[in-house]
Order: C-alpha cells, then structure tokens, then sequence
C-alpha cells in the first residue's frame, strides 16, 4: 500500500472520531498558516460574503521547462500582473502568499488598477492596497495574506491589474509556473507609474498572487447561479497549449459560455501542470491530494467541482525524464482510492463533483500499451462506478472519430495530449452539457 493510501485510511478514521465527537474533520493537515484579514474564507462582511473571482494554485520554486524568477526572487524591484476575474463586485481584495518561500516575504507597497495596454495601467484608476490598514507588510514563511478591502468595481469577466514593490530581498518565491498570462517586472519602485515603458523584462509565470475576491454590487450584471465552480486537475485544466495571454483555458470558456447564456457563475482554475493526484513533486505542486482543501474546498463560493487527473500518474513511470519524478508505477485502484476520497472530502462541504475522464494521448511520449490500458479502466469507473454526481465525458468529446485512442487533430496542439484553443472550447462545451452546470 503506498504512503498516500495510508494517510487514506489516517484520514478516514479522523474523520470518524470527529464525527462520534460532533466536530468537522480537518484532513489533511496541509496548509500553512494563514494570516490576513480578520474574517475567514467563508465568513461573512457588513456587505455580503466574499467570493473567489479568480485564483492560482501556488507551487515551490523551481527551474521548470521555462525562464521564470521564483529562485532568484526579487529586489528593489516592481512586479505588475494582470487577471482576469469571472464574477463580479463593488469591492475586491487580493490575497498573496508566502507559503513555499524561505525567508519572510515584505512587500513594501501595493496597488490595484484597471489594464491598459500591457504593463500600462489606466490613468487614474488605481487604487492603494493596504494591509489591516498599513501600506506595508510582512507575511512570514509558509503564511498567506489577504489585502484590506479596495473599492475598485469590477465587471464579471473584466480584468483587474495587481502591482506590488518589492524593495527588500524576498529570496525564492512562491509562484504559479504555468500561467500563459504575461507578468511583467520593472527595477525601482514604480507602484505608482501608470506608464508601461520601465516594465522591460516580462515572464510567462505568476508571483505570490494566488486569489482576487470579490463582493457586493457591481451594477446590473446579473447573479451568479448555484454558485462557484472549480476546475480541479493538471496542465489541461491549467491550459498547456492555450495562446498566451488570450484567455483561452477551458475553464475560460466556459466562464464565458455561461455568461453569454445568461446563466453565469464564477470559474476558478485550480490546474497545475505537471500535477498528479497521488504524489508530491518539487517540479509540479503538492499532489491533488493533499492541496484540495487550499486550492478548492477552502474558497468562499465554490459549489461544484470538476476533477481531471491521473493522466501524469499514469505516464510519468512510462517514460525515464528528470522532471517526471517521482514516477512510482501507479496502479488504477490507487487512482481511484485518491478520487473517491476527494469526492468525499467535498461532499461533506455540501459540494458537487464532476468527474473528467482522461483524454486521449496516443502519439504521445508516455504512451504505450500499459498506459493506454490504465486510461480505459480509469475511464471506465469514472463513467460507470456511480461515485461522481456527474461526468464530463472528454476522451469520448475530444477523441479523433477515426481513432479513438488518439486525440482529434483538429484539437491537438501539436504533442498529441494537450488540447489547442478550439480543443479547450471543445472541453467547455461537454462540462457546460452536465447538469450540474
């Protein structure tokens, strides 16, 4: 029985004598400890509850397959990143975290704002962010720290631009790897300049910003119905092979699907790439079981889930790469151990669950027979087993019609298991068919 197995069945019978105790379970006991704004992720202001509009799973410095600054870090320097939100308000606060970095994280200045064009801000709409009513702060190793509420409104599907001066030495920084959004970084304090020229170095990944909250009014945007959904997975849901800077992940589209149907609800993208769903790794995130709490349960709004892994699991032991470590042989019933325990972690918070089956990869570096195998027996419970509220059928939606082991090329961006932007909307439109969406 493997190590996340174990915690398993640790899990489970904590959960138990919490129930006999008449107390609610707490497991795993992954997340660092968190500091910020006084009322908690579901807790409730003068004004309405906060909700998630948008989020980055946070992951451990590291090399990656691209140029990024998470070991270096930063030094008198300005970091500019833009998001976009999927649900409106009147207020919204930032959160940023510390939690993988070695020394405590001060940033001396913050500033939220409209985008202009790039690095450029539009004039006169930024705002200071403070923190529990100071310019400054400081969040110490492996803390998380939420922003004093801004009123800057925002529309549901509008973009909101996060700068942050950074005038003490940070060393590593926690960061979100593969963000196919442009962060853009400027030497000096520039937290205050609208303009984008001394914004000269740029970067394909995001820094310390892990949530943009939102609450009360925004106008006439209409509600959001039945809630927050998450996208829960790996570098599919994180949109590996998306245009950069377009918007075009498949939680993306599907944002934008329901907006445009008149039935919108907030979309979070909770994918990291790399990612598996048994074990840790120093190059792509704590596993999906052990960050499900942080990066899904724990956001205020979240009502359903919709969970894509194993592919990584499942691949990884398949082929002998530095960067796909650890890559222990898998077997199906550990995945599916892991998925049913997830499932119930979040039914006990009252949430729905999707369940993805793995897309097709054949013609991709881990595939071979043993792994084509195991995707068909994965799929075959997600389909069948009765253990997800619903299923979001990809490999069959995403499948060439003449080959149904590989994936459809009109949808390939090219590795043969990473969609493009028309495969992505593909994705969308078959979650958008379930109904709990």
């Amino acid at each position: 029985m493997s190590i996340p197995v174990r915690r398993l069945a640790l899990a489970a019978a904590a959960a138990s004598l919490a129930t006999a105790l008449g107390s609610t379970p707490a497991f795993p006991a992954a997340d660092g400890p968190r500091t910020g704004a006084a009322d908690g992720p579901r807790s409730r202001a003068a004004d309405g509850p906060w909700t998630t509009a948008w989020t980055a799973s946070p992951q451990r410095p590291s090399s990656s397959f691209q140029k990024n600054w998470s070991q270096e870090g930063f030094r008198d320097h300005t970091l500019r990143q833009t998001v976009r939100v999927t649900a409106p308000g009147g207020q919204l606060r930032i959160r940023l975290s510390n939690r993988y970095g070695t020394s405590s994280l001060h940033i001396t200045a913050a500033t939220v704002a409209r985008p202009g064009t790039g690095p450029a801000e539009v004039s006169g709409s930024a705002r200071p962010v403070t923190f529990h009513g100071r310019a400054s702060a400081s969040i110490p190793v492996g803390g998380d720290l939420a922003g004093d509420p801004v009123a800057l409104p925002v529309d549901r599907l509008g973009e909101v631009t996060v700068t942050l001066y950074l005038r003490d030495r940070t060393g590593s920084a926690t960061f979100h790897d593969q963000a196919y959004a442009t962060s853009y970084l400027a030497d000096g304090d520039h937290t205050t300049d609208t303009g984008g020229a001394a914004f000269t170095r740029t970067s394909a990944s995001l820094y310390y910003l892990t949530d943009v909250e939102v609450r009360g009014s925004a106008g006439t945007a209409p509600p959001a119905r039945r809630g927050t959904v998450a996208a829960f997975g790996d570098s599919i849901t994180d949109g590996f092979g998306s245009t950069a800077d377009a918007d075009n992940r498949w939680p993306d589209e599907l944002a934008e699907n329901l907006a445009a149907t008149g039935a919108p609800r907030p979309v979070l993208n909770a994918g990291i790439g790399g990612n598996l769903l048994v074990h840790d790794t120093a190059w792509f995130g704590d596993s999906a079981w052990s960050r499900f709490e942080r990066d899904v349960l724990d956001k205020p709004g979240v009502s359903t889930v919709v969970l894509l892994g194993g592919l990584n699991d499942i691949g990884y032991s398949e082929i002998d790469l530095p960067t796909y470590k650890p890559d222990p042989d898998v077997s199906v019933q550990e995945l599916i151990e892991v998925e049913r325990d997830l499932i119930r972690r979040a039914h006990r918070r009252g949430i729905e669950v999707v369940g993805g089956t793995l897309l097709p990869m054949k013609g991709a570096e881990y595939y071979n027979a043993t792994s084509a195998d195991k995707i068909r027996k994965l799929n075959h419970w997600i389909r069948t087993s009765g253990a997800y509220d619903a299923v979001a059928d990809f490999n069959s939606a995403m499948a060439d019609p003449n080959d149904p082991e590989r994936l459809n090329p009109a949808y390939d961006s090219g590795d043969h298991k990473h969609p493009n932007d028309a495969g992505y909307a593909a994705m969308a439109r078959e979650v958008q068919r379930t109904p709990l969406i």
